[in-house]
């Protein structure tokens, strides 16, 4: 089956180039019904529970409760990705966002499938910049949502920041079909920062695809990075990366020092709510 028969053709519309151009300060688009109705019925019912497949659940300071698989994908999800590496459907991608000779990543490196369970989170961040193997500069992320009747007391919604002005640009709903795509560049940031409030058996089910060039401008082009994060939910947000940090440095300290890595960070934590200065050592 040829890419246009899956990708709605609606979605090349004039319509999603003047919301890409209007876009401010970086450009994103959203788009409703993204994929042939079908199609994204087919990726749902395949997609694999947080049991089944070989997830990932590395645990991080800025992201918690977040699986993510990026191969031996069920058949309608590797349809699904090959179908975004096709000439075809970056045509169409370019054609909306306006960059050309978009190059597709097969090792969907940070990209794939990603589920985030209950209590969940992505803190507010601009990604990396340039491929970690290949060095190719990271232009795009398309994310889609596959997340039926999602209400708004379960959190989880993708926010997008002017960090210049401070304030929150979008909240967008990760509902069923719906596709965000985004430019990666230092003023992209984004995330889904307050934790996930799920009913048992709920998970947030997104694939996010990430395209390359070979080329820059010059003038948008800054030093290779990492991921930046940002806090933007205030007190809570801290104490939650705060306990973040313990956890997982926690899960990663060898058991010997495990006791005394989680005194000093909990008497750091509890200096930090209090508004005291560091211990003085």
């Amino acid at each position: 089956m040829m890419s246009s028969e899956r990708f709605n053709p609606a979605t090349a519309d004039a319509k999603w180039q003047r919301a890409w151009d209007a876009a401010q300060p970086f450009h994103y688009v959203v788009i409703d019904d993204f994929l042939a109705a079908d199609f994204a019925e087919e990726i749902l019912a395949a997609y694999p529970t947080p049991t089944g497949g070989a997830w990932d659940d590395t645990s991080y300071i800025h992201q918690r409760k977040k699986l993510t698989l990026n191969k031996d994908f069920p058949a309608p999800i590797a349809d699904f990705f090959r179908m975004t590496e096709s000439e075809e459907f970056r045509s169409l991608v370019s054609s909306i966002c306006r960059i050309p000779n978009l190059i597709a990543d097969p090792g969907l490196t940070g990209g794939g499938l990603h589920q985030i369970m209950d209590g969940g989170y992505l803190d507010v961040h601009v990604d990396y910049n340039f491929h970690p193997r290949t060095k190719e500069h990271r232009r795009l992320n398309l994310l889609l949502y596959l997340n039926k009747d999602w209400k708004r007391e379960y959190e989880g919604y993708l926010e997008f920041w002017d960090m210049e002005a401070k304030r929150q640009i979008e909240n967008i709903a990760p509902v069923f079909n719906r596709a965000v795509i985004f430019e990666t560049n230092e003023v992209s940031y984004h995330g889904h920062p307050r934790k996930l409030n799920l009913p048992p058996d709920l998970t947030r089910k997104s694939l996010a695809v990430y395209y390359y060039t070979k080329e820059r401008e010059e003038i948008e082009t800054a030093m290779e990075h990492n991921t930046i994060f940002k806090q933007t939910t205030g007190l809570s947000g801290y104490v939650k990366t705060s306990l973040s940090a313990v956890i997982t440095l926690s899960e990663r300290a060898s058991s010997a020092a495990k006791k005394d890595l989680l005194e000093t960070l909990s008497r750091r934590l509890f200096r930090k709510i209090k508004g005291l200065p560091r211990e003085n050592k």
